[in-house]
């Protein structure tokens, strides 16, 4: 059994993948759009959103998420979840953190811990909430 992260960034599906493209070396796996769907149904999207992301996943690290623009209604939530991101060492979740904090909000700076020699926690541009962590 596998538990994979499924984002909806209703209606910034692809400005997101491109951030983490950019921030994170993200890969695509697939990206399917409104306009490619084999069996749409009534409802499901509204007009002007053909181009949007029906379906995506891609790879940060090794780690497959998926992610869609869902109903496009501008309004994405990630509350009560965080994606934890391990960096190697201090350095790598200094630019990883960084990286990540451009156009979001630090919620607690990179910091030394009892658990970790650098670990903090930030909400990024779309609201995603990530902690990145150094093992010990």
């Amino acid at each position: 059994m596998q538990v994979q992260p499924y984002l909806n960034f209703d209606g910034r599906c692809e400005e997101a993948i491109e951030f983490y493209k950019k921030s994170l070396g993200a890969k695509v796996d697939m990206m399917m759009r409104m306009k490619e769907n084999p069996e749409p149904q009534p409802g499901m999207s509204p007009p002007g959103t053909e181009n949007k992301i029906l379906h995506s996943a891609f790879h940060i690290g090794d780690t497959q998420v998926m992610a869609s623009d869902g109903r496009c209604l501008g309004k994405a939530k990630f509350d009560g979840i965080m994606l934890s991101l391990s960096a190697k060492d201090k350095s790598e979740a200094e630019r990883i953190f960084n990286a990540l904090a451009d156009g979001g909000k630090v919620q607690m700076p990179l910091a030394k811990t009892f658990f970790s020699p650098s670990f903090g926690m930030l909400a990024d541009r779309f609201g995603v909430n990530w902690m990145v962590i150094v093992s010990q």
